[in-house]
């Protein structure tokens, strides 16, 4: 940098110059990295950050047009890509934390479901076997065996109705029987 003024430099580095673009790096990059790493604290980000705008510098040399200095340009390219790297990341934080939430909530629960519905399969058995036996046998033929009303009629030899009463009577007894628990529910 010595050897060149900057307007020099900046001459030549438009001009496919590598040895002008090495040094603007060599005189450059320490300082920005300083400047970066003092704000973000983290070395492989501020590494990246000072490398994206080199390499940009370089890929866009031809059309460079500066309007202060050659410093004023570089500090102002590696600032807004702090400020892209801090909104790039805190959108990857809340996405994270929602991810998270959304993680938690989708848990696989099914140990305890498993465990939830053997215990009130056992209570309605339980309450069930409290039932006139006649009442037991049509509501376990019924929601057991899945057998329809015609069939438990034929099976048991008793009408219709009968069934039905029977039925009836066995939900009304479960219904009291677990009506906290639904309204709980």
């Amino acid at each position: 940098m010595n050897v060149y003024n900057e307007a020099d430099l900046i001459a030549l580095l438009q001009s496919g110059d590598m040895e002008a673009y090495a040094c603007i790096y060599n005189e450059y990059w320490t300082k920005l990295y300083a400047y970066v790493y003092n704000r973000l604290k983290i070395k492989e980000v501020t590494e990246e950050i000072i490398q994206d705008v080199f390499f940009s510098l370089w890929t866009r040399r031809e059309e460079l047009q500066l309007d202060h200095s050659l410093s004023a340009y570089l500090y102002s390219a590696v600032k807004y890509q702090m400020f892209n790297y801090i909104k790039a990341d805190k959108v990857r934080k809340t996405y994270a934390s929602s991810f998270a939430r959304f993680d938690k909530a989708a848990e696989d629960n099914s140990s305890q479901e498993y465990i939830d519905c053997v215990d009130l399969a056992n209570a309605v058995e339980k309450e069930v076997s409290r039932l006139p036996e006649k009442c037991q046998q049509v509501y376990r033929m019924s929601r057991h065996q899945h057998q329809s009303i015609q069939d438990i009629a034929a099976t048991l030899n008793i009408s219709h109705k009968t069934v039905e009463n029977h039925l009836t009577k066995a939900l009304k007894h479960l219904r009291l029987a677990f009506r906290e628990y639904f309204w709980f529910l």
